[in-house]
């Protein structure tokens, strides 16, 4: 949070670490993150997706397949990005009438992206026929849309999670240059220093 670290470690990366470290099964608020599925397994906080990592996704659509869909996606998100960031300091979201109007052409973006990447045809193996990225992430796009614009619903809610991902950065990098732990004791007396350091910092 803006005010607060907490770091933590554990063997298991998934729901089994998420819950013996205890903060999402109590947590209330909104958590802002990536599309993590673990995530979404606890239902007693809302959910809200990084915009970050939507328009590096964007990115990568309209560099590799050159699908002008994602450049206006891209487009839109950092347009209302910036109406919120106009809005009156008292405002606690955009109009009704601005929320629908992006809405509307969220929807209608992604309208035109399904247009050029159909559902993949049957091939006669079992299961769900693979899709391309552009897919994957349209149905994404689509699945999530609540979650997605939720900034612009509340403007408590971040438009990307860039605070968690900047708080992080620094155990990463003591990680993968410094090299990791030789004990679970070691890693938790590290944990619990940065917590403090992060934390007076802020």
């Amino acid at each position: 949070t803006p005010g607060l670290t907490y770091y933590d470690v554990h063997e298991r990366r998934g729901q089994i670490g998420m819950r013996d470290i205890g903060i999402l099964p109590e947590f209330t608020g909104r958590a802002i993150h990536d599309h993590f599925q673990s995530y979404l397994q606890f239902k007693n906080c809302l959910h809200g997706y990084c915009n970050a990592h939507h328009l590096r996704e964007l990115q990568f659509v309209t560099d590799q397949y050159q699908q002008a869909w994602a450049v206006q996606m891209s487009q839109l998100l950092l347009d209302i990005r910036a109406a919120v960031a106009r809005a009156p300091a008292n405002n606690r979201s955009l109009s009704p009438y601005r929320c629908k109007q992006f809405a509307d052409t969220y929807d209608k973006i992604l309208a035109e992206g399904f247009a050029v990447n159909p559902v993949p045809e049957k091939t006669g193996k079992k299961g769900r026929p693979k899709q391309p990225p552009p897919k994957n992430l349209l149905d994404r796009l689509q699945k999530n849309k609540q979650q997605i614009l939720a900034f612009m619903y509340d403007f408590r809610v971040p438009f990307t999670n860039n605070l968690a991902e900047r708080d992080v950065r620094m155990v990463k990098v003591k990680e993968k240059i410094s090299g990791s732990f030789r004990t679970m004791d070691g890693a938790k007396i590290f944990c619990a220093i940065r917590s403090y350091i992060s934390t007076v910092r802020k």
